[in-house]
């Protein structure tokens, strides 16, 4: 006779019964006939919402086809581990304070930080959905990013963004004094930009065909730009009679100019002949906005055809340009000037990944043999 078993389980944070037994296609038909089952590709297994599976109907119907062992239903089932909370599940139930929002646009903070700020803080709302924000405690706080540490496994970068979304609403919003937290915050995590070689930019710039596409990746490269930043440029940034690229509110709300090619106005007219853009330099099909998900599908498409082999994105571009630039010999401040940061240190970055600034450190072994 076939044997099935049913033994308690959790899941999707639901007990359920989960029916166990070699596969056999009539005792599958069986299974599946009865009311409630369900099947789980994760679980990879029939199973039963706990709390309306009836064991003596199910038995009835299994009797005298199948051995049926239920001896472990008596037992409770695994703990459930702590929920997740995402800022998904949290806009589905939880609206965010308008004068959250309001201060944000007030403090005319940038598009990408009202969207994280917004998203971290509809999860930290979604935490505490019981309970009224104004009311936690900073125990409350903790416990919130312990759970992001513990059970989330959040970067360090996650974990400071939550940091810095919670004290805003506090701080700015109600107006309370100044936030500490107990928990230290993470210090970022110190890695070397990846770039490209001269000739892997070549190669992928070779590989891609597409005018339009052809015009975003050597803008990319060229100008050192952020994605952002040329998905929001216009058609009049583009200063082709002075050879530059005027880059509106760069980090800190600074404007700036950058380099723009010989080779890439030429590219660029060409463009501009054929797309005819209404209003922003770089537009979808609708004469909408670019997005830079569809500029990274490009990049990685190009590599893929010029067989490169490293994940090739946006920011990679612009690395590449500061190292190039910097094996070429331009001084580090005007390197600094182009990409607009505000502090040389984010740029001196580069030196330790220039090729030229490493040929000219002679090694000490061979200074020792010299003499």
């Amino acid at each position: 006779m076939k044997n099935l078993r049913l033994i308690p389980d959790i899941h999707q944070h639901e007990p359920i019964v989960k029916a166990i037994f070699a596969y056999d296609r009539e005792l599958i038909a069986l299974v599946k006939s009865q009311k409630g089952a369900l099947w789980s590709q994760s679980l990879q297994s029939w199973y039963f919402s706990k709390k309306d599976f009836q064991l003596n109907s199910f038995y009835q119907a299994l009797k005298g086809k199948v051995y049926l062992d239920y001896s472990k239903l008596n037992t409770n089932a695994p703990k459930a581990p702590p929920k997740r909370i995402t800022s998904k599940t949290a806009k589905n139930n939880i609206a965010l304070p308008k004068a959250y929002n309001e201060q944000l646009i007030l403090k005319r903070y940038s598009q990408n930080t009202i969207k994280t700020y917004s998203s971290c803080f509809l999860k930290f709302m979604g935490f505490f959905e019981k309970k009224s924000i104004d009311l936690l405690t900073k125990k409350d706080i903790r416990i919130f990013l312990l759970h992001l540490i513990q059970h989330e496994k959040v970067s360090a970068s996650t974990q400071n963004q939550h940091i810095n979304a919670i004290k805003f609403y506090y701080e700015k919003v109600l107006k309370q004094p100044k936030m500490v937290f107990e928990i230290k915050r993470p210090n970022k995590e110190k890695r070397l930009p990846e770039v490209l070689t001269e000739n892997e930019f070549l190669l992928l710039l070779k590989s891609t065909m597409n005018l339009k596409h052809k015009n975003i990746v050597s803008l990319l490269y060229s100008g050192g730009l952020r994605v952002g930043k040329l998905i929001g440029m216009r058609i009049q940034d583009i200063v082709g009679d002075k050879g530059f690229i005027f880059v509106r509110g760069g980090k800190g709300k600074k404007d700036r100019i950058t380099l723009l090619s010989e080779l890439i106005k030429i590219c660029l007219k060409k463009y501009l002949l054929k797309y005819k853009p209404n209003y922003w330099l770089i537009e979808n099909p609708n004469r909408k906005q670019y997005s830079a998900s569809s500029i990274r599908v490009i990049l990685k498409d190009s590599a893929k055809k010029g067989k490169i082999q490293k994940r090739v994105y946006p920011h990679m571009l612009r690395h590449s340009f500061a190292t190039h630039l910097l094996e070429k010999g331009t001084d580090l401040r005007y390197i600094q000037e182009l990409l607009g940061h505000g502090s040389s240190k984010t740029t001196e970055i580069y030196t330790h990944i220039s090729k030229k600034s490493l040929a000219n450190i002679k090694s000490l072994l061979d200074q020792l043999i010299e003499h």
